[in-house]
């Protein structure tokens, strides 16, 4: 497998799990090791070490989040990326608190569901496209409709540039030394952002900043075509 991201599916449905399987396995850099619709098929093979796991939302007898819950109080911390059907607000916000790292939809081109995964396997926190919005109306509080409270357009230049650097999860200390300032100067802009963001969090902070570049791009790319 050498240098490969290994690749655990959970779904319930054989069809997916083969569909998902074959399209990473015609990829560079995957190696699927297993998959499963169970929690039990998932235990044995959480002992091959995996990098990544990729678990649907609607499972039975115990769906994904709840499987995903169980993994990590026995200690499990691999990144896990939802793949599901369910555009609901509701799940996606479920998922987050859960702590995926991606959520993407089923109906999604191949390619893209291929590039997400690697960008979550690099760091990235990610959500399907059609997802964007939503998070972000998760991420501020926001009611579905409702004009944002906050937006990263009152930020200044100094704050965007250390929210930049908070959503590559870098630490103040690490921030204070890449920008040349003091670590209370950080601190300070720090607690500037969230305010002006209405975030009780700097994790909060650099999710929305990822999914708001996320969806810029996104309207950017559309603008071009």
């Amino acid at each position: 497998m050498g240098d490969s991201l290994k690749v655990v599916l959970v779904d319930d449905q054989n069809l997916c799990r083969t569909g998902l399987s074959e399209l990473l396995a015609n990829c560079y850099g995957f190696a699927v090791i297993g998959a499963t619709g169970s929690i039990e098929g998932l235990r044995e093979l959480l002992k091959e070490q995996p990098d990544l796991l990729i678990i649907d939302l609607r499972m039975k007898p115990l769906d994904g989040l709840a499987m995903l819950e169980e993994i990590r109080k026995e200690g499990c911390s691999i990144p896990a990326v939802v793949l599901t059907m369910s555009d609901s607000e509701v799940d996606l916000a479920k998922a987050i608190r859960a702590g995926v790292r991606g959520y993407l939809l089923k109906d999604m081109a191949p390619d893209e569901v291929v590039d997400a995964i690697r960008r979550v396997a690099a760091g990235e926190l990610v959500v399907a496209p059609a997802m964007t919005i939503k998070m972000i109306e998760i991420l501020r509080g926001d009611q579905p409709g409702e004009e944002p409270k906050h937006s990263l357009k009152l930020l200044t230049d100094r704050e965007r540039e250390i929210l930049q650097l908070l959503s590559r999860g870098e630490s103040n200390k690490a921030i204070a030394q890449t920008l040349s300032i003091s670590y209370d100067t950080v601190k300070q802009h720090v607690r500037h952002i969230l305010t002006k963001l209405n975030l009780s969090s700097r994790v909060k902070a650099a999710v929305l900043y990822t999914v708001e570049q996320q969806a810029q791009n996104s309207e950017d790319t559309s603008l071009r075509s």
